[in-house]
This record gives structure tokens, sequence and C-alpha cells, in this order.
């Protein structure tokens, strides 16, 4: 319908002057059930009409604000002497809005990867510890999952009080971390749960500070074409549909529909007439056609089921057809398909629960192959089931071999859209912005998984995101605590180089920042899973970091930490600070968690098994590692090995997944650590 200009000019006068653009709003997270910041500066703010005044009335004092030319008002309470509430608010102008049921204690945010994400209901101990959950004085408010080039002024979500019907759904680190606060400070405790899996520490960093860096601004400028649907990919992924349907039809190589599908997708399917492949790779092998439609099929073993979907992850450069137990989940034709390095993933994707069996479960995949063989480009994964290895394969039907020049005009997809939640800024836009400019009382941190392969880059990004939330909150003394990574993946039976130790030591060394903090978590690990059940344990160190450094109490929150060495003749002496109690070699157990949640474990082999300490290695000047024996002098380690007579350096639970136990009196692991400065293995992995 056609509007007349004068008309269209009318109407956008009056919507204008419609009173609903003159009510006060409030973000989400100033909301009924909030905990505000104990602090002599405690911000409230919205939005309301250009100049309108507001007023604010909370625990007796009123203040006013008035909103400036884009609509924005802030007014900042005084909130040192308030009492814990609960109180309510009272917001004026030429609306009237009033909140109910808010706390005023201590708020804290929980930010980091999945392993902060982590669910209470998904963690070891979680059904006692829900049961005994109620607690109004402990909340948490949940950050909607947003990644987005344009900042965010406002987020999703709600503040919930923790109980038995809502606790399991707490960040699990966070929830301990609060509860123990609560518990030593008796004061309310808010918990900001900020957090998103798989996600590298510089999507959490604002564009001002990504760009203070040359290679991190020339990278994201690169990146964010292809993170915001630009137009030009949009142009090309039509031109590609479009060419590739007229290829298709004029080719003859059109899908048909499948006949019987349990002859190929059903739960129990003779072996003869399959073939094995190899996934990740190429879906190639004897007696299977290069065109046409090929069908490959895995039997996965699915632990104990919470009652969740269970997603999928596959990275197919191709078009498919995907089945679970025989019954169709989802499907990407040649007009849905987001191009090269696409990797199907949640949403459709995503096995629903009702489907999964506990035990053995069937993957069947249907390729359809117009050009070529399919190619999976990556590892497929589910949760963190891997669906790599050995598959079974077999034709369904196979179309006429293509000539040379119809093969070469075969239409090209464009690069896949990239993922947002990798790209710089895009998480910190849409999940840290929105929150500013919140009265806090610190950040607990649990990230640097993604960041592994980058580890010296993390020198430097991880103090960037720290200054930068410093900056952007307006306090250079933020307190910034943060998990140390936990052992993970296999053990190693040689010492030797690691990447998920060089992101240790990147942690370790940001230490250097003031009002920081690491919790060492080297002995809550799982080999198997990259998301350790024991949350109980993480959230505890954090919190003795938070009441030692910030609320005055005379609590032990550090291992041993790593001061100097010494060499003295064939061994060498090791000094460390935080040996409070004493340096301890704890007891090693008989075997070691792979994956708690299916209850296996794999024995525990000494590599040090005559030494009382277990975890150092030690090296001459040709630079190769052996395993050390080593023991504890008063509040020092001396080690040595009879292999190494003229010793240079000594490292300690340098591996992915280490087996060591030096402690000290207050059962706090040392941290992993290093006395060379051999070049290490990740020096040139770039963002």
């Amino acid at each position: 319908m056609n509007t007349h200009p004068i008309l269209a000019s009318v109407l956008v006068a009056l919507l204008c002057a419609s009173p609903s653009r003159a009510d006060i709003k409030l973000p989400s997270i100033i909301s009924n059930g909030m905990v505000l910041e104990k602090s002599a500066k405690t911000p409230v703010w919205g939005t309301a009409d250009p100049g309108e005044e507001v007023a604010v009335t909370f625990n007796g004092q009123t203040s006013r604000a008035k909103a400036d030319g884009n609509g924005k008002w802030k007014i900042v309470l005084n909130l040192k002497k308030a009492a814990a509430g609960p109180f309510e608010m009272k917001i004026q102008g030429k609306n009237s809005l009033m909140l109910n049921d808010i706390l005023v204690g201590e708020v804290w945010i929980a930010s980091g990867q999945s392993n902060m994400g982590m669910l209470l209901k998904n963690t070891k101990g979680a059904e006692e510890e829900i049961a005994g959950s109620a607690n109004p004085q402990l909340r948490q408010y949940l950050v909607k999952r947003l990644a987005t080039p344009v900042p965010q002024d406002d987020t999703e979500g709600s503040w919930v009080s923790a109980s038995p019907e809502t606790s399991g759904e707490f960040t699990a680190a966070g929830y301990y971390f609060g509860r123990m606060l609560q518990r030593e400070l008796k004061v309310p405790v808010g918990l900001v749960n900020t957090s998103w899996g798989g996600t590298p520490s510089e999507a959490w960093t604002s564009m001002e500070a990504i760009d203070s860096v040359p290679g991190l601004k020339e990278r994201r400028e690169k990146l964010w074409p292809n993170l915001i649907k630009h137009p030009e990919y949009l142009k090309a992924r039509t031109a590609y549909v479009e060419a590739m349907g007229k290829w298709i039809k004029d080719n003859k190589r059109e899908d048909r529909p499948p006949g019987d599908v349990s002859l190929f997708a059903g739960e129990n399917v003779p072996s003869k007439q399959w073939v094995k492949v190899e996934i990740p790779g190429t879906v190639s092998a004897a007696g299977l056609p290069d065109t046409g439609i090929v069908w490959i099929r895995k039997e996965v073993d699915v632990p104990t089921q919470s009652g969740a979907n269970l997603p999928l992850a596959l990275p197919i450069d191709g078009f498919d057809a995907v089945y679970w137990n025989g019954t169709q989940l989802a499907q990407t034709t040649y007009d849905r398909f987001g191009g090269k390095g696409a990797i199907r993933r949640f949403g459709k994707y995503s096995v629903p629960a009702k489907l999964v069996k506990e035990g053995k479960n069937t993957i069947a995949i249907r390729l359809y192959q117009p050009v070529g063989p399919t190619v999976f480009t990556g590892e497929p994964t589910a949760g963190t089931l891997s669906l790599s290895g050995t598959w079974l394969a077999r034709s369904e039907f196979k179309f006429p071999p293509l000539d040379k020049k119809a093969a070469a005009a075969a239409p090209q997809a464009p690069v896949a859209i990239l993922d947002p939640s990798h790209t710089a800024s895009a998480i910190y836009n849409g999940m840290v912005h929105p929150i500013l400019p919140l009265a806090v009382s610190g950040v607990i941190w649990y990230q640097g998984e993604s960041n592994a392969g980058r580890a010296y880059q993390y020198r430097s990004s991880f103090p960037l995101l720290i200054k930068d939330w410093r900056k952007q909150w307006g306090r250079d003394d933020l307190p910034f605590y943060f998990c140390q990574l936990a052992n993970y993946l296999a053990k190693t039976p040689e010492p030797g180089d690691s990447q998920w130790a060089e992101l240790r030591e990147a942690q370790s060394m940001t230490l250097s920042l003031r009002n920081t903090g690491q919790a060492v978590i080297i002995d809550t690990g799982e080999s198997g899973d990259i998301h350790p059940r024991n949350k109980k344990a993480v959230g505890e160190r954090l919190a003795l970091i938070a009441l030692a450094k910030d609320y005055g109490k005379s609590v032990v929150y550090s291992g041993p930490v790593y001061d100097s060495m010494r060499s003295e003749g064939g061994k060498i002496r090791i000094k460390f600070r935080h040996t409070d109690g004493g340096l301890v070699a704890k007891p090693l157990p008989a075997t070691y968690d792979v994956v708690s949640l299916k209850n296996e474990t794999a024995p525990l082999v000494r590599n040090s098994p005559d030494s009382p300490l277990e975890g150092f290695a030690i090296c001459g000047a040709d630079h190769k590692w052996v395993w050390a024996d080593a023991r504890i002098d008063g509040r020092d380690v001396v080690v040595w090995s009879d292999k190494i007579p003229a010793p240079v350096a000594v490292r300690y639970a340098w591996a992915d997944n280490p087996t060591c136990n030096l402690a000290n009196g207050k059962d706090l692991p040392a941290s992993p650590f290093r006395t060379d400065d051999f070049p290490p293995v990740t020096l040139n992995g770039k963002y």
C-alpha cells in the first residue's frame, strides 16, 4: 500500500507524540528480585523522553536526573550503609514504575566459556546440593546469549533466587562461589551469569580494545563482513543457489525420494554390502560412487541422559539428511547450504531427548552428491560424544559419470558465514555492554580452552580483556579472579611440550596485574571430558581468593607458587611462595577420572615411582626432558635425575593432563610452572 507523503508525515508526527514514547523504561537487569551492590556509587539507569526528569526512591533516599538528548538517564545511589532488604524501588517520571524484593549486597559477574556456564544440575553431587539449596539471599541473573557487531544497551533475563526448583539452572562454579561468600559474609550475593561455551577471549573484548592492537584490528575487520551477513555474501549465495539449481537440472542430477530408509538408517541393518570409511575426511572407498547418493552410519554409545536434547555438530561440505535410530532429524539441501566450512549444529540438528537411548544408538546420514564425494572438514561431535572414527558406507544409487566440461562448470559455494560467537567483540557487544554500568564487586572468570592453540598470544590478549573491562566499568582496581585450566586429555608417558601448559603459564603471568587472582584446579579435571563435573572445588577456591583479598578474611587462598631456582651440584632447588602449612606430597590415587559421568576411570601409572613427588621433569643443556625425582626440603623442593648430571631447568605439571601431587598444608595444589624460557610451541599461533 502506498501512503501520500503528507499523510506519512502526519502519521510520523502522531507516533512521535504518542504517550508510549514518554514511558520510563528500565534495562531488564534492573528488575524485581535484583541484588544491588552495597557501595557508595550504585547506579540505576534507563530511558525516557529527552529532557524528562526522573526520580528514583529507594531505602528512604530520592535521587533525580534528566534524560539526555538520546533519552538516556542515570542516577547514583549511596548504599554503603544500606541494610540487606528486601526493599521496594519507585521510579517516577511521566509514568511510574515499582520494583519489589530488591536486596543490597555483593554482586559478582560470572563469565567465560562452558565450564563457567555449566549448570549445577549437571555436576558432581548435584542432587543432594540442589535439594538443600533454598537460599533467598543467593540470586542469579542469566544473560541471554547474543553475538552481534552492534553494542546492545539491553539484554533479556530475570533475577532468580536459589531454591530446589531453580538452583539446577545456576552456573555451578558461580553457585558454589556465591554460596560460600553468602555464608561467610552473611549478606545477599547476586551472580550475573554471562557465559558462552567454546568462545575465545577476543570475542569478549570490546572493539575499542581490539582495535588498539594492530594485528587484532586487521583480523576483526577481515572477519566482520562474514559475521553480519554482508551484502556481498548474500549476493554470492543467491547466485550460487540459482546456478546450482540450473546446473543440476541441465545435467540431470536431481535428487530423488529415498526408498525404504529403514534399509539404511534403521537400528538393525546387516553390515553386508557396507564398506568402511574414516571420518573426518572424504567419503570415498572402493565400491562407493563419486556422485549419487551414499549413506554412512555408525553406532554410538550415549551415557546416562539428563532428559535434555543431545546437540549435534557436523562439519559437512555437502548436502545431507541426518537420521537418529531411524528417525530423520534434519536435512540440508543445496538451496539451504550455508557454504564451505558450514557446520550443522544445534537447533534442528539436536536429537530430541525422547529419541536418545542410554547405550547404543545409531546415527545415519544420507549424502546427496551431484558433483563429487562429500567431505567432513573436521571432527563431528555430539556434545562431548565424539563421532570421529570408522563408519560404514553404502551406495543408494549413482549418477552417470560427468564429462570434464560439465564437472568444471559446477558452481562453487561461497565460504560459510563465520560463527559470530568466535568473532572479536561480538559477545562483548551482546552480553557485556548491555549490563554496563551495573555496580559489581568483581569478576570470576573460567575461560581459555578456546585460546589454547594460541597460548603465547594469550599472554597479551587476556590482560587486554581485563584492562578493557576495568575501563568499561570505570574501575582500574576491579577485582578479576580466574580459573587456571584444569587437567584434560590423555596422559603422556614422557615429558615434553604442551599447548595447555603454555595457556596455564599465560594465565599465571596475568597475575602481574594488580587485583587479580588465580584458582589452580589442576587436580579437578577428567582426561576424557573437557567439562569436569567437580565444580564445587572450582567455586570455593575462587571464593577463597575473594574472601582474602576483598573481604579481609584470614584464609589461605593459594597453593604453592614457583618463586626461584638455584643449582646445587647435580640438583636444582626450587623455592616457593604460598607454602602455608608447609609443603605436602599428597597421596596419589590408584586411578584417575576419564569420564566421571560414566564412572569411567583408568589406572594411574607413576612416572617417578621411587619419588615422593610426581610431576617434575628436568633437562640439561640439550633440552631433552626426563622425569625427575623430587623431595620436599623444608619450604623448598629439591629436584634431580641420575640421567642428567648437569641440570639447567625444571618443569612441574607441564602437560595437558599431568600426574602431580605437590600442595601446601591447606590442601591447595601447586601451580604448574617451568624455570626455562625455551621457545613455546604456540609462539606463532595468532587470532
